[in-house]
């Protein structure tokens, strides 16, 4: 299988890229599914780094056509004399989002895998258009500046915080991708659920193809800007947290004056996280729970007493009683 290795200027960009996220690494695990990004990805990673990487793709088993799709990226891997490993990942079908349930399958399957390679840092294609797609699906969904951060450049690999998760191509377009995918001469993978309706984000990939004033680069860039946003508002909480959050016997005492609400709700989540390390409380519940305590009442939220005052108090909340 032979195929057109790709333009020496994108190598070097994506090598830029990468190296700006991962200034250091022993090998580079990447996610290919067979797409035209993952397949881009591939071939990028391959020219920059040729001896540093590892392939894996997941089968959900979804569609009949997923097993013959990773063994065609498996013999392609084998071309370029790419470890290539093929990862099954089980999917709850009754789930209300299969998507999101795809998406927990896929990662806690890559974590597995990476840690049985001995892989710390692992790469996704993520870009410009999906990012894109990301802040206008949050948008409509009311998220906050979290939210609308969208996907991060760099992060912890969910579910296993120990390995890092990195995306190199938020700043490529999708048709640049897949332009270098069809002259180094392969056919990408046609996955039909990307253009399936009844999902949110094929229907807002929809809307930009058919909407020419809506750009996806500056709305990429918007989503980048408010990443940094919250990494600042996510550092003055914690400087909050040091300075205004104090321990009396099983409680903790939080002075909230003159603060604003944001940073308010970042200290209290915090909070509630010391006391309830598994809690993760969502934007309307927190919404709820910071209306209570400015009103100085009360209220439980995740296993947490919560009260209001000139100090906010928290406390684990007594176990329900029991008839």
């Amino acid at each position: 299988m032979a195929f057109e290795p790709p333009n020496p200027d994108l190598v070097a960009r994506f090598a830029r890229d990468l190296q700006s996220l991962a200034p250091q690494f022993d090998r580079l695990g990447l996610a290919v599914s067979g797409g035209p990004d993952s397949l881009a990805l591939l071939l990028l990673a391959h020219a920059a780094f040729p001896e540093g990487i590892s392939a894996a793709t997941i089968d959900h088993g979804l569609r009949r056509e997923s097993a013959g799709e990773a063994r065609f990226v498996a013999d392609l891997c084998a071309n370029m004399n790419v470890p290539h490993s093929i990862v099954s990942a089980g999917v709850d079908r009754r789930a209300a989002s299969l998507q999101q349930s795809a998406r927990r399958a896929r990662y806690a399957a890559l974590a597995t895998w990476l840690q049985k390679e001995g892989i710390a840092l692992l790469a996704t294609a993520h870009h410009a258009d999906d990012q894109a797609e990301t802040l206008l699906m949050r948008l409509l969904r009311g998220a906050g500046v979290g939210g609308l951060a969208g996907v991060r450049a760099r992060a912890p690999l969910p579910g296993d915080a120990s390995r890092q998760l990195i995306r190199p191509l938020l700043d490529w377009r999708r048709a640049e991708l897949l332009e270098l995918v069809e002259q180094a001469g392969i056919t990408p993978v046609d996955d039909p659920s990307n253009r399936d309706p009844r999902f949110d984000r094929t229907r807002i990939r929809a809307r930009l193809a058919a909407t020419d004033w809506l750009d996806p680069e500056p709305l990429a860039h918007s989503a980048s800007a408010l990443a940094d946003a919250d990494e600042a508002l996510n550092w003055a909480a914690l400087d909050i947290y040091k300075t205004r959050v104090r321990e009396q016997e099983a409680r903790l005492l939080f002075s909230h004056r003159g603060l604003p609400r944001e940073l308010k709700r970042r200290t209290v989540r915090a909070i509630i996280a010391a006391i309830e390390s598994a809690s993760s409380p969502r934007g309307p519940e927190m919404d709820r729970l910071l209306q209570r305590l400015e009103q100085g009442k009360s209220a439980t939220l995740a296993g947490v007493k919560c009260s209001g005052g000139a100090e906010w108090c928290f406390e684990r909340a007594p176990p329900r009683r029991t008839r």
